[in-house]
């Protein structure tokens, strides 16, 4: 394992690179088959989803094209606020356009809930939603997330683009911290 912050930081891990890497392969060999013909438009949730939508994109096996939007209902802690605010929005125009929203992890589904709905008043010609982790027991929204690649449990994980006060993004698994690094 790469080692970031000390290891005694982290309490469990869930999901290694080689998992994560596979389950993008597969992913993406899928999104390939169900785009064909499309202009599919990946839309990226910063940060978290830096690490997952420069890895699933290289799965995808055709061209796609890539934009950016920064929501955030999180603030500083490990619990969401419930209130969205657009950090950084979209530089390209959806009208017409297949969107895949591409997550860390689906939560509460609140933020992406909004987020859906922001999108499709602009007009594409589908949105859907892919995703490397949701938490199921966590869901306060339903949520049609067409893409999954794992379940998790409802516990705060970090690694792989997602963080804590921006610390472990670069960890190349998803694991669960000890307490001490809450301190």
């Amino acid at each position: 394992m790469q080692r970031v912050e000390s290891e005694v930081d982290l309490d469990q891990i869930l999901i290694t690179e080689d998992e994560i890497l596979g389950c993008l392969a597969r992913m993406g060999k899928q999104i390939t088959a169900d785009y064909d013909g499309k202009d599919l438009l990946l839309v990226g949730v910063l940060k978290g989803a830096v690490m997952v939508m420069a890895d699933l994109a290289r799965a995808i096996d055709r061209h796609v094209e890539m934009d950016w939007m920064a929501v955030s209902s999180y603030g500083s802690g490990t619990k969401s606020s419930g209130v969205v605010r657009i950090l950084k929005d979209l530089d390209t125009d959806v009208a017409g356009r297949d969107v895949l929203i591409v997550e860390d992890v689906v939560d509460t589904g609140l933020t992406l809930s909004w987020l859906v709905a922001n999108l499709r008043s602009r007009g594409p010609s589908s949105v859907r939603i892919a995703s490397l982790l949701r938490k199921p027991d966590a869901m306060q929204m339903e949520i049609d997330v067409d893409y999954v690649g794992f379940d998790i449990p409802n516990s705060f994980v970090v690694g792989y683009g997602l963080d804590y006060g921006e610390r472990y993004r670069n960890l190349r698994c998803i694991a669960t911290l000890g307490e001490q690094a809450h301190e």
